[in-house]
């Protein structure tokens, strides 16, 4: 079960190379902005591309509802710039590889296909003050969250 609505979440500090080579640190937004956190499986798959595709053409939404948004995956920080790169991805992808946030926000995979423990696809907001809004682990990795969830609860923090 992934953490609870109410829960204080977990901070982190992971690597990116997308947009740029940075240190992603989700506390950099408290008193700023809200954050929305997606856990995605791996890069180079046709759900996550999907997905994460969908989420940079409508970014808009996102940051016109002070947003920002971080997806997270336990793939390499240079997997992800070179999937991003392909396909044009324009959202922060921070590396979870060694699965220390992934298991924080207890949203783990085990064995997904047999090739080894992931991310599970999840979804999070977090608000200003670093509280937990909306929390949703799909029941599939091939099962989108429900975005429409995500953005309502956005519009409450308004």
């Amino acid at each position: 079960m992934p953490i609870p609505v109410g829960s204080k979440a977990p901070d982190f500090a992971l690597k990116s190379k997308t947009p740029a080579d940075v240190e992603v640190k989700l506390s950099n937004n408290f008193g700023k902005k809200n954050t929305v956190i997606l856990f995605f499986p791996l890069a180079f798959t046709g759900v996550c591309t999907a997905e994460l595709c969908d989420i940079t053409s409508g970014l808009g939404s996102y940051s016109g509802l002070n947003a920002d948004v971080i997806a997270i995956s336990v793939d390499s920080p240079f997997a992800q710039a070179a999937w991003a790169q392909k396909e044009k991805i324009g959202i922060t992808i921070a590396s979870d590889l060694n699965k220390t946030v992934t298991k924080a926000y207890d949203v783990l995979f085990p064995m997904l296909a047999g090739v080894g423990d992931t991310s599970a696809r999840a979804a999070f907001v977090v608000d200003k003050n670093g509280v937990v809004q909306y929390s949703e682990q799909t029941a599939t990795p091939k099962e989108l969250p429900n975005f429409d969830a995500v953005k309502a609860a956005l519009a409450k923090l308004q």
